[in-house]
């Protein structure tokens, strides 16, 4: 057998693997996290959730405890610990970006073995910095649209009728991105809508091209999405064209008619993650959300001055409230 040959067959083994009973490790089983874990472990396979000593003790002892108006209301067990201690096929990684760098030190290079690393980050600049630190082979970006909250340890509120994920990743073998996208799709009666997309700059950017003016406006003005398209129309408009500008840029297909019906689609009382942090104290994504725009749209040469004015009100806002 060539060392092509075995290649090939170490990666058929993999999928098999996957595709019969996985071990998923979940980092962060918060709100996005700990449905994802809760629905795989419902679905038969093992979830290891890493987290700290508190939550880990609570998932131990009484599992993840959903409810969910699509998925139903139910408690999945799951295994627990502060780090990651044996290899697993895949690893999803549901943390905020402003913790990254202090949770990937649960996951060690040399532990996760062959497993995949998927992020669901609300970010576009982490593939390269994972690659880097993981390798390039094992590195599977996914994005997710979904209202989740976790309330207490192990306890999530599935706020959305929908739970929609794309998977992609250019230098992973297609064959382990459909084994782990069946191991997604197939949790519970009706479990989350997951696609395979090929193009990894589109997919990442069709989820910030939406995301950046929702998190920018509703947290600059402090109020909900309804407010927000009605009371500040005009500059949600502006910057859902620079956005879209901007991905264009990128490689990614945007379309600002389609952003803004989709905004005029959600609920009025809607609120974005980052303004929720805000609400709560917390530190923003700010830089991963709006800095990263800012950063493409000079690599670019698109000229953004809307974006770039919330930025600016948002880091002096942020300065004051850390006074």
């Amino acid at each position: 057998m060539t060392k092509d040959q075995s290649k090939e067959r170490a990666e058929e083994r993999a999928e098999e693997r996957v595709a019969d009973r996985s071990t998923v490790a979940v980092l962060g089983p918060g709100g996005v996290g700990g449905l994802l874990a809760a629905l795989v472990a419902r679905a038969g396979h093992r979830v290891i959730c890493l987290a700290g000593d508190e939550t880990a003790r609570a998932l131990r002892t009484d599992g993840i405890r959903v409810r969910s108006g699509r998925f139903g209301d139910f408690t999945a067990a799951v295994e627990a610990d502060t780090e990651l201690r044996e290899p697993v096929d895949a690893c999803l990684i549901s943390v905020k970006h402003t913790a990254l760098d202090a949770a990937l030190e649960r996951v060690r290079p040399e532990v996760l073995g062959d497993g995949l690393l998927v992020p669901f980050l609300n970010a576009v600049e982490h593939p390269a910095a994972l690659r880097a630190r993981y390798g390039a082979a094992r590195v599977a970006p996914a994005v997710i649209r979904v209202e989740s909250t976790r309330t207490a340890p192990g306890v999530i509120e599935h706020g959305s009728p929908f739970a929609e994920i794309d998977l992609t990743g250019e230098s992973v073998p297609r064959g382990r991105l459909d084994a782990l996208a069946r191991v997604l799709a197939a949790a519970g009666p009706a479990g989350p809508t997951v696609r395979v997309l090929d193009d990894e700059a589109a997919t990442l950017w069709a989820k910030m091209s939406f995301l950046a003016p929702f998190a920018l406006l509703t947290t600059r003005y402090g109020v909900p999405l309804g407010e927000v398209r009605t009371g500040h129309r005009e500059e949600l408009t502006s910057l859902v064209a620079e956005t879209a500008a901007v991905s264009r840029a990128c490689g990614a297909p945007a379309d600002p008619a389609v952003a803004l019906a989709r905004y005029d689609a959600f609920p009025p009382d809607t609120k974005s993650s980052m303004q929720r942090d805000a609400e709560a104290g917390r530190p923003l994504e700010l830089d991963a959300i709006g800095g990263a725009l800012l950063r493409a749209a000079e690599r670019h040469g698109v000229a953004v001055p809307v974006a770039r004015g919330l930025v600016r009100e948002l880091e002096e806002l942020e300065r004051n409230r850390r006074r």
